[in-house]
């Protein structure tokens, strides 16, 4: 069943796209809920004449998204959260959690819009916003566990050959 979309339906497409679908789904879901009208000629027709006509505000839009994500581009998140002994978070963290520390920095992201695999480890781990069919950012955050001291990464690295010079010293002494 071929059917159009009225908004964007994740995991199946964006807004005007013209997708197969079964025809329950179509019939059963999609059609009743508002998410997408039957693609019949007309419909087809009247689809294209909008398109051509929203072209220049769907340019906009994409370049507001671009934009967006251009500055998401430097960002970079820490989220503390509740670790185990071990190591294992409790719980996991979330395209929620991602949300709230993108809302504390300014960006005002639907939650909707991002993708983050299972994170239930303390690490280092990308998260993908999607702001528009055409354009995502890839913005990396950091789970460390809650009341950890935050070390900046630049003294561990010069600190790092410091202590591999002390054995060398050593053994040159002996």
């Amino acid at each position: 069943m071929e059917i159009i979309l009225k908004e964007d339906v994740l995991g199946l497409g964006y807004k005007n796209d013209i997708v197969n679908v079964k025809s329950g789904y179509g019939r059963n879901y999609l059609i009743p809920t508002g998410k997408a009208v039957i693609a019949s000629e007309s419909a087809k027709k009247v689809l294209a004449e909008n398109l051509r006509q929203q072209a220049v505000k769907l340019a906009k839009i994409k370049a507001d998204a671009q934009a967006v994500a251009d500055k998401l581009a430097g960002v970079a998140l820490t989220i503390a959260t509740k670790v185990s002994a071990t190591g294992v978070i409790y719980g996991s963290v979330n395209s929620l959690q991602i949300a709230d520390e993108l809302q504390k920095l300014g960006f005002d992201i639907d939650r909707k819009k991002i993708v983050v695999k299972d994170v239930k480890t303390v690490g280092d781990f990308v998260a993908v916003v999607k702001l528009h069919k055409e354009v995502s950012a890839e913005v990396p955050f950091k789970v460390i566990a809650e009341g950890a001291p935050v070390v900046e990464e630049t003294p561990a690295v010069e600190e790092a050959p410091a202590v591999e010079e002390a054995p060398a010293e050593e053994a040159a002494a002996e």
